[in-house]
């Protein structure tokens, strides 16, 4: 028990007053003899003896009547437990991920959870509150209430390893303080479940909000499955997590206006298929009805222009196969002899090939090296007894160069998969027995420093790359390699070329890194934006020459179709869409979690909490009992003879 004034607990010496008074008003009586009175001996002794027990009751009566006054003034109160006079800090994680769409018994989740906060915790109370996408730190309700009620649902979700580090920032340093952290969350199944260690600084609190239905049909993808001159085949896939569906229609819009219509049975998964004109600016939009979740009932895409990537090749010897594969409807491809090379092309180039050039001027090694720093491309075909020194000269600016000659057959046994080149699905799987290409003379690096793309069967490289340069160890004309006529070829050149130009893909997925390139020549000061309606967003941007580098990340928050603007011109269209890692509603079972105080609702917690830090004042009691003990005076005063 403690007390609001202790210092009122001094009035307590103030009873031995009492008891000084009382003791000299029961000084010894004197015995004085009188005749004739024996028969009164009894009754005397039995009155003296009834007046002093009267007068010790009123004594003992009174003192408590005063001590129950003093304690009544002094207030006092206790607590449950030992945190009453400790300073209490508040952290609440509230998730508002694209999960929490979903219906529970009282209406949306983190509409319904915004509620019970406002409803179960004064508007006074210093916390921190934090989401996916907001952070409230030591504030009030009151002053974040209309931030709480327009609160968003976060396309990028965070882990739960992520909230619970965060959260432990947002407590203070103070050891003595009683740290309370409260975790709001449906606990959808992630790639990490939520099983926090024991922390003995912090007590964590967790409310699982739980849906009534785990209904829930969405857009997972889409992506042309076949192409011709005249005609792209648009495959839509959809995925289903609850009850199989006899009929779900799907419809797709070119610029908000319906253009086709159809309908699917879908169980687990469903694919769908339109027709789509080649060569025609399409932003695209698919729809689907579904009441569960809203955020993935649609999907954006959008077909561009088309932008063809130019190439340069400086030749030596025969160019009729980079012919063949760069072809007219992708590429701008222009042929040169080193002669008649005009330079002044070259910053105009994405691609440029050296095919088999005997000798590598100073001045065209220095232009090249300025154009890979600016952002182009640059493949190297060597010849046959080569001026290794004048290829050194360019190949000294990524770190490789040429040793010696060898004379000596090779077969190209080893393919790096997961390259660049070829981890987008250039193979089905993994070939080990394939028809190996050869070579019959090669040159020998003299560094290691780049990773190879193609290998010979001893381990040296056939093709390696260092920032932004590809480079070939031996030549590939007929007489020395067969290269030309295998299966690799095509692929290998082809993706050198599609990636010194990244086209914007069909849709990206907001959240992630996304970066594509836009064929543009900047003024100094100005940048590219994109914009949707009214939203106008300057993303990540790098200038070169001829095309800016843009980097998205975090940027945008909305799905739809963006112009990418330079000032009001609108040079082509790209698609964001959200991530649909959270359509598939399964959840963790977090009631058997060790170290973890759970609770079935945020109304429950606040009132455990509330009762852990309860103070029961005492003072009335005392004055109560202040009261019988005056009343019991009055009735001993009165009726005790």
């Amino acid at each position: 028990m403690q007390f609001k004034y202790p210092e009122l607990l001094y009035a307590l010496f103030l009873l031995v007053i009492p008891i000084i008074v009382h003791l000299f008003q029961l000084r010894k009586f004197k015995k004085v003899p009188f005749t004739n009175v024996a028969f009164l001996k009894n009754v005397a002794i039995q009155t003296r003896k009834s007046s002093q027990l009267k007068k010790w009751l009123t004594l003992i009566t009174r003192l408590l009547l005063f001590a129950a006054i003093i304690f009544a003034f002094a207030q006092p109160f206790y607590s449950k437990n030992n945190t009453l006079n400790k300073k209490t800090e508040t952290v609440v994680y509230l998730d508002n991920s694209f999960s929490m769409q979903a219906k529970g018994d009282r209406g949306v989740l983190l509409k319904r959870a915004v509620q019970d906060l406002l409803l179960n915790v004064p508007e006074d109370e210093n916390l921190s509150i934090f989401t996916n996408s907001e952070t409230y730190k030591n504030t009030t309700l009151g002053a974040i209430k209309n931030s709480l009620l327009q609160l968003e649902y976060a396309p990028n979700g965070v882990s739960f390893k992520t909230a619970l580090l965060k959260s432990k920032n947002l407590f203070s340093k103070d050891a003595k303080t009683v740290k309370n952290l409260i975790f709001i969350s449906d606990f959808q199944n992630q790639d990490e479940m939520f099983n926090p260690e024991k922390d003995y600084l912090i007590t964590l609190h967790v409310v699982k909000l739980e849906p009534i239905n785990t209904q829930n049909v969405a857009i997972d993808s889409a992506y042309i499955s076949k192409s011709n001159p005249t005609k792209l085949e648009l495959t839509v896939s959809l995925k289903n997590s609850g009850n199989p569906i006899e009929n779900l229609p799907v419809s797709l819009l070119n610029s908000n206006s319906l253009i086709a219509k159809t309908s699917t049975q879908i169980d687990d998964e469903a694919k769908v298929i339109f027709d789509l004109p080649t060569n025609e600016v399409i932003n695209g939009e698919i729809k689907i009805n579904d009441t569960h979740l809203t955020f993935d009932n649609r999907l954006f895409f959008n077909f561009n222009t088309p932008e063809k990537i130019n190439v340069l090749a400086i030749n030596s010897t025969d160019s009729n196969f980079l012919k063949r594969i760069y072809t007219e409807d992708e590429f701008e491809f222009m042929n040169y002899s080193l002669k008649n090379l005009d330079y002044n092309r070259i910053n105009n180039q994405n691609l440029i090939i050296l095919n088999e050039l005997e000798t590598i001027p100073n001045a065209l090694s220095t232009v090249l090296s300025a154009f890979t720093n600016n952002g182009g491309t640059v493949l190297i075909i060597p010849a046959k007894n080569a001026t290794i020194s004048s290829y050194n000269g360019l190949l000294s600016n990524y770190r490789l160069g040429f040793k010696n000659e060898v004379s000596s057959e090779k077969r190209i046994t080893t393919i790096n998969y997961s390259h660049p080149l070829y981890n987008n699905g250039v193979f089905e799987k993994r070939v080990t027995n394939f028809q190996y290409p050869k070579i019959n003379s090669f040159y020998s690096l003299n560094s290691n420093a780049a990773a190879p793309i193609l290998s010979f069967e001893d381990g040296r490289p056939f093709l390696t790359s260092s920032n932004k340069m590809y480079l070939f160890t031996g030549p590939l004309n007929t007489e020395n390699s067969n290269f030309k006529s295998s299966p690799l070829i095509v692929p290998t050149l082809y993706n050198i070329a599609k990636r010194s130009f990244k086209i914007p893909e069909l849709y990206y997925n907001i959240g992630t890194q996304n970066s594509f390139e836009v064929k543009v020549n900047l003024q100094q000061d100005e940048v590219l934006t994109l914009q949707r309606d009214s939203e106008s967003i300057i993303p990540r941007q790098q200038n070169f020459n001829n095309k800016v580098l843009i980097t998205t990340d975090e940027l945008p928050k909305r799905d739809g179709i963006y112009q990418v603007r330079n000032n009001e011109s609108v040079i082509k269209n790209v698609s964001f869409n959200f991530n649909r890692k959270e359509s598939a509603l399964t959840y963790q079972n977090v009631d058997n979690l060790e170290f973890v105080e759970t609770s079935s609702s945020i109304s429950e917690l606040f009132d455990t909490l509330k009762s852990e830090t309860k103070v029961n004042a005492l003072w009335k009691w005392f004055v109560i009992f202040a009261l019988i003990l005056l009343l019991t005076e009055m009735l001993i005063l009165k009726y005790f003879k």
